[in-house]
C-alpha cells in the first residue's frame, strides 16, 4: 500500500512541478512590447508613404528603418492621435478620450494654463495639472494607467524620453508615480532645453527657463552627442537589464524629437543640402533621420538578444507637424487644428506571427485604442473598460475596418487655435467651431485635403453627425468654453442655431 501511495504522491508532485514549470514558461513567452512614440512627426515626414501613393515630401526624407518595419508588419494609413501632445499621452495611458479625461491642452506649470485670451470665449476649468495616480490632486484626471496594469501582470515597465503626463510639482510629472519601474529623462516638460549634449540638454545657453532642462542624463553633459542618440543608448541598456531579469518588458520609447527647439543633428544635416526643404526643413530632416536610426538601433539590440520574434513594436506620432515646418500636404492643417494635418499620424505595428509582412490597413484607429490593444497583447486578465477598442483583430486581418464606429476629438481651449469639437464616422467628418458655432462637413474619401465644405449642400448628414457629436459630448460630461457675453457655455453642436435651423 505505502509504496503505491508514495508513487501516487510522487506522480502528483511531479505533475505539480511540471504544471508550475509550464505556467512559468508560458509567462516567459508573453511578448515584450516596445511603444516607439515620436513627437510632432507629420504624416508625410518620412520616406515611407502613408498616402495611397508617394508624394514629393516622401522623396525628401530618408527613414530606412521605418520602411523596414513596414515591410515586416502592418502600415496604418488612417491612424489618429489628438492634435496636441499631453492629451494624446493621457489618452493612451488611460484609454479615455480627451473629452472625458479633460486634459485637453498641454501641461507644464502647476495650476497654470498656457492659453492666451480669446475675444469671445473663456476656457473651461480643464485638467491643466494632467494625470494623477491618486485622488486629491486638484485639476487632474485620476486613473489606473496602462503601465500600472502591466506591472500587476508581471511586466517590467520602462520609460525613456518625454513624459509630459503631469504638471511640475504634481505626482504625475514623475513616470515612476504612474506605473513605470524605470524613468530615464522624463519630467513635466514637453520639449527639451536643447538636443545637444555639449549644451547639457539645457535651455540655459539660449536664456531659457530651467524647467525645460532634460533630467537624468548628466553623464552625457559636455559631450558631442544628440539627445535622440543618448536616449537610445539608455533604452538599449534597459533592454539589456530586462532580458537578464527574464521578465517580459514594456518599453515606452518616447522621443523628444522632433519637437522644438529645432536643432540640427550634425550626423545627417549636410546630406540634406540639396533636398530643397524650406525654412527649418533641413534641420527637421536631420532630426527625423536620427530618430529613424534610433528605431533601427533598438531593433538591432532585440535581434542581438534573440528576442525580436517575441517583441511587438508599435510606431506612432503624438500629433501632426507644427505650422512652421514643411507641411503635411496633401493634408490640410497642422498641429492643434481639427484638420487631418493636425491629427492623422504615421503608424506601423510589427507583431511577429500575427501581423502580415508588408501589409496595409486602411481602417481608421485612434490613440485611445492602444489601451485595450496593449492589454490584449500582454494577455492581462484585468482589462478595464475604455473609450477605445482593441485593434488586435485588425492586426490579424488588415482588411478589417471599424468605419461604422464614430471617433471624436475635443479641444475647448484657446491656446494657438480657436476651440472645436469634431467627429468622424465612415468617410464623413464634421468639425464644430465653438467661436462661430458653425460646422464644416467633409467627405474624406473624395476630399482628403478638406477643401470642400459640404455642410450647406448635405444638411441631412451635417445634422446627423452634429447629433451624434452632441450626444457623445453630453455622455462624457465634456467641458465647453464659456461665451463671455452671456456667461453660458457654448451650445452643443446639435443645439447651435446654425444646425438647429437646418
Amino acid at each position: 500500500m505505502w509504496p503505491a501511495l508514495v508513487r501516487i504522491l510522487s506522480t502528483v508532485a511531479l505533475l505539480g512541478v511540471l504544471s508550475f514549470a509550464s505556467l512559468t514558461n508560458a509567462a516567459d513567452k508573453r511578448p515584450n512590447i516596445v511603444f516607439f512614440l515620436v513627437d510632432e512627426m507629420g504624416w508625410q515626414d518620412t520616406s515611407l508613404p502613408f498616402h495611397t501613393e508617394a508624394t514629393a515630401l516622401n522623396g525628401k526624407y530618408q527613414t530606412p528603418n521605418m520602411e523596414k518595419l513596414a515591410e515586416q508588419g502592418t502600415k496604418f494609413t488612417q491612424a489618429y492621435a489628438c492634435a496636441i501632445c499631453s492629451p494624446t499621452r493621457i489618452s493612451w495611458m488611460t484609454g479615455q478620450n480627451a473629452a472625458r479625461h479633460r486634459v485637453t491642452c498641454w501641461t507644464l506649470r502647476k495650476d497654470a494654463s498656457p492659453s492666451g485670451k480669446h475675444p469671445k470665449l473663456s476656457e473651461p476649468a480643464w485638467n491643466l495639472n494632467g494625470l494623477s495616480p491618486a485622488p486629491g490632486i486638484d485639476k487632474t484626471v485620476q486613473a489606473t494607467t496602462l503601465p500600472m496594469l502591466l506591472q500587476d501582470a508581471g511586466y517590467h515597465t520602462i520609460h525613456v524620453g518625454k513624459a509630459h503626463f503631469g504638471a511640475a510639482g504634481t505626482p504625475g510629472e514623475n513616470p515612476q508615480n504612474v506605473g513605470f519601474d524605470v524613468n530615464i529623462a522624463g519630467h513635466a516638460a514637453g520639449g527639451p532645453g536643447s538636443y545637444w549634449g555639449k549644451k547639457n540638454f539645457s535651455a540655459k545657453w539660449r536664456n531659457g527657463s530651467p524647467i525645460w532642462d532634460v533630467p537624468g542624463l548628466d553623464k552625457y553633459h559636455g559631450q558631442d552627442i544628440f539627445l535622440t542618440e543618448a536616449l537610445t543608448l539608455e533604452a538599449n541598456q534597459e533592454i539589456d537589464k530586462a532580458v537578464a531579469s527574464e521578465k517580459p518588458f514594456f518599453l515606452y520609447m518616447a522621443h523628444y524629437a522632433v519637437h522644438a527647439p529645432w536643432e540640427k543633428d550634425d550626423r545627417y544635416y549636410e546630406k540634406y543640402n540639396e533636398a530643397g526643404l524650406p525654412g527649418i526643413g533641413q534641420t527637421l530632416a536631420s532630426m527625423l533621420e536620427g530618430m529613424d536610426k534610433s528605431l533601427g538601433d533598438i531593433q538591432a539590440n532585440l535581434k542581438r538578444h534573440g528576442i525580436e520574434d517575441n517583441t511587438i513594436i508599435i510606431f506612432m506620432s503624438d500629433n501632426g507637424a507644427p505650422k512652421n515646418v514643411p507641411r503635411n500636404l496633401p493634408l490640410r492643417g497642422h498641429k492643434i487644428t481639427p484638420y487631418e494635418g493636425g491629427t492623422r499620424v504615421p503608424m506601423i505595428v510589427k507583431w511577429p506571427g500575427v501581423t502580415q509582412p508588408n501589409s496595409t490597413s486602411s481602417g481608421y484607429v485612434i490613440i485611445e485604442d492602444l489601451f485595450p490593444t496593449f492589454l490584449e497583447m500582454a494577455g492581462t486578465s484585468d482589462r478595464p473598460s475604455s473609450d477605445g477598442i482593441s485593434i488586435v483583430p485588425q492586426l490579424r486581418d488588415p482588411q478589417l475596418s471599424h468605419h461604422d464606429r464614430p471617433i471624436y476629438w475635443h479641444y475647448p481651449n484657446t491656446y494657438d487655435q480657436p476651440p472645436y469639437s469634431s467627429i468622424r464616422l465612415g468617410d464623413w467628418k464634421l468639425i464644430y467651431h465653438h467661436a462661430s458655432q458653425t460646422s464644416e462637413l467633409f467627405n474624406l474619401q473624395d476630399d482628403l485635403s478638406e477643401k470642400h465644405n459640404l455642410a450647406q449642400e448635405n444638411t441631412v448628414k451635417a445634422k446627423e453627425l452634429a447629433g451624434k457629436l452632441g450626444d457623445y459630448l453630453r455622455s462624457v460630461n465634456a467641458q465647453m468654453p464659456i461665451v463671455k457675453s452671456t456667461g453660458h457655455p457654448v451650445p452643443w453642436p446639435d443645439q447651435a442655431e446654425s444646425v438647429a435651423a437646418k
